[in-house]
């Protein structure tokens, strides 16, 4: 559909919507270009105060994935005609919060009746037009780094059907309200930035698909090693119980062409790696003998970074899962 409509012309945009990238980037000057993006979604944890902190973590990666710094934000809200306003305040403020904590000011934002509760924000963020992050660009021999464990989305749907454990909530809602703003601020920093070639967050399309963005983009193929994922506690327990998200079942309808599987991947492990994630962490492709160093620093500001696998010249199919 997008490629039937009329192309506009500006040299100022650097990044657009023809492209699979996680945000649009539009040049300032010299020195400063905007990046912009806008995500939203439906409740994901029962606490309101928790989604909205979920919902805000999520809007805010996107920029933290092409390298930008949030600036501003503008909510989008989604709420039923007879909702409780004390709910709708208890969302505002736990999105409020985390945007507090990622010095993001909220300035304004829109709201309509809507019988499917929905939030989110229009994030705006700054970056330098010489270092933006794509996810393409990854080369053969680069090392793939995820910076956070999968399986939100298992465990919501688990959780929806009251079958999940407290320790795998727990753990979960940590992980999807835990800003990537660490992670980028460490692999901007250090002597590894420039070894960097590639960088995407994990969301929607599960982790296999935007690895499949990342390798039909870069031109490259990708090798994952399912066993040195770390996935979140009860994830598999999940998986194997079937409590699959529909937005698996649509990952793995339109990826699993572009995937081969070793015969030791299980079967939820398999699910696993199809399964759309909520404010999930970075990939990153970046040369091989500066991911040690960059893992070393990761880990000393807590995160729980991994070497997942290796680019490698391409070949079908595109992903290779060990």
């Amino acid at each position: 559909m997008l490629s039937r409509l009329p192309r506009q012309s500006d040299p100022n945009v650097l990044v657009g919507f023809e492209t699979s990238d996680d945000a649009g980037v539009y040049l300032l000057n010299d020195t400063t270009a905007l990046v912009q993006t806008v995500d939203f979604l439906t409740p994901i944890a029962d606490d309101p105060f928790v989604y909205g902190q979920i919902a805000a973590a999520n809007s805010l990666s996107d920029v933290y994935a092409m390298g930008g710094r949030p600036v501003s934000a503008l909510s989008v809200v989604g709420f039923p005609a007879k909702g409780a306003p004390e709910l709708l305040e208890e969302i505002l403020r736990g999105g409020l919060s985390k945007m507090e904590e990622a010095r993001c000011t909220v300035i304004g934002g829109h709201s309509v009746r809507d019988e499917e509760l929905k939030f989110g924000y229009a994030v705006t963020g700054v970056i330098d037009p010489r270092r933006i992050w794509r996810n393409v660009g990854a080369r053969a021999g680069d090392a793939l780094l995820l910076t956070k464990p999968i399986g939100t989305g298992v465990i919501a749907t688990a959780l929806k059907n009251d079958k999940a454990s407290a320790e795998s909530v727990t753990v979960a809602i940590a992980s999807m309200t835990r800003l990537n703003r660490e992670a980028a601020e460490v692999l901007q920093a250090g002597e590894w930035a420039n070894a960097i070639h590639a960088v995407t967050d994990i969301t929607g399309f599960g982790l296999l698909g935007h690895a499949r963005e990342m390798a039909a983009g870069s031109k490259v193929s990708l090798e994952i090693e399912h066993g040195k994922i770390e996935y979140l506690p009860g994830a598999a327990q999940a998986a194997r119980d079937g409590f699959l998200a529909g937005g698996l079942k649509n990952n793995r309808e339109f990826i699993e062409g572009c995937v081969e599987f070793a015969g030791r991947v299980t079967e939820e492990n398999r699910a696993l790696l199809f399964d759309p994630q909520t404010s999930g962490g970075l990939l990153v492709a970046m040369a091989p003998e500066s991911a040690d160093a960059a893992l070393a620093a990761l880990a000393a500001r807590g995160v729980p970074a991994r070497v997942i696998g290796r680019v490698v010249e391409k070949r079908a199919p595109l992903i290779h899962v060990l």
